[in-house]
């Protein structure tokens, strides 16, 4: 995907999150996130947004805490969530290129990331919002999906942080159906996993399904659409790799 289309997804997940949200009120649960209200999904998700707009619009050379959300709720929270929002989306449409700033993960460039992991970012938070309102997830683009399964398998998990190991070394092998190519290995030990994407060699556990049901489940928000071979290593992943 290019950067252009990540922020038109960008534009759109956050609107519809600030929709959900509004329908859900700031008091609903939010179920795919344990202890989480809507409140606090507006305040994290916003504060993220600030954080990511501060390092393209300001061209922050390293990292930089994130601020703390305002002690706003109701109507109130809503608007600051969409001003930063329409703030982080105007920065990006607005940054060269070649803008120089920090990032954490390999991509063409500092745009091209902050642009595709702040599309992800209110993705899966759309979703939560969803939950919370108790309604059918909408509609999640079966080429975005991928690429969010590739960022999360190639780029989250591989650092060093990542805490999906196993002493017994394991392969889980994640299959979608309906996107060519779509498929990786990831192989566990007591290391950081190492992903590539193909489909060599055996796996001892393999998920299959819809790209969109498979970035939502190995994100813990729903589960696992098709499970074939040992279910303990994808009961493995679920127990270990929350994003914190």
């Amino acid at each position: 995907m290019e950067t252009a289309e990540f922020l038109r997804t960008l534009d759109r997940e956050g609107r519809l999150l600030a929709v959900a949200a509004e329908r859900a009120g700031t008091d609903a649960e939010v179920p795919t996130c344990a202890d989480w209200t809507v409140r606090d999904l507006l305040r994290h998700t916003g504060v993220v947004h600030r954080w990511a707009a501060g390092f393209v619009g300001e061209g922050y050379g390293s990292p930089r805490p994130m601020g703390e959300p305002p002690e706003l709720d109701g109507p109130e929270l809503l608007e600051w969530f969409r001003a930063g929002h329409r703030r982080l989306v105007d920065i990006l449409a607005a940054a060269p290129s070649d803008v120089e700033c920090w990032h954490f993960l390999p991509a063409p460039s500092p745009l091209a990331f902050w642009t595709r992991r702040q599309a992800h970012e209110t993705a899966v938070h759309r979703i939560d919002a969803e939950a919370a309102g108790g309604r059918e997830f909408g509609d999640i683009a079966r080429e975005f999906a991928a690429d969010g399964v590739d960022e999360l398998l190639r780029g989250f998990h591989a650092r060093p942080r990542s805490k999906v190991r196993s002493e017994e070394p394991r392969v889980l092998r994640v299959r979608a159906t309906d996107v060519d190519g779509a498929v990786w290995t990831v192989r566990l030990s007591a290391q950081p996993p190492v992903t590539v994407r193909d489909d060599g060699g055996a796996a001892d556990c393999e998920l299959t399904g819809p790209a969109a049901q498979l970035y939502l489940s190995l994100w813990n928000r729903v589960p696992f659409p098709g499970v074939t071979g040992d279910a303990s290593v994808a009961a493995l992943w679920r127990a270990r790799s929350a994003i914190v």
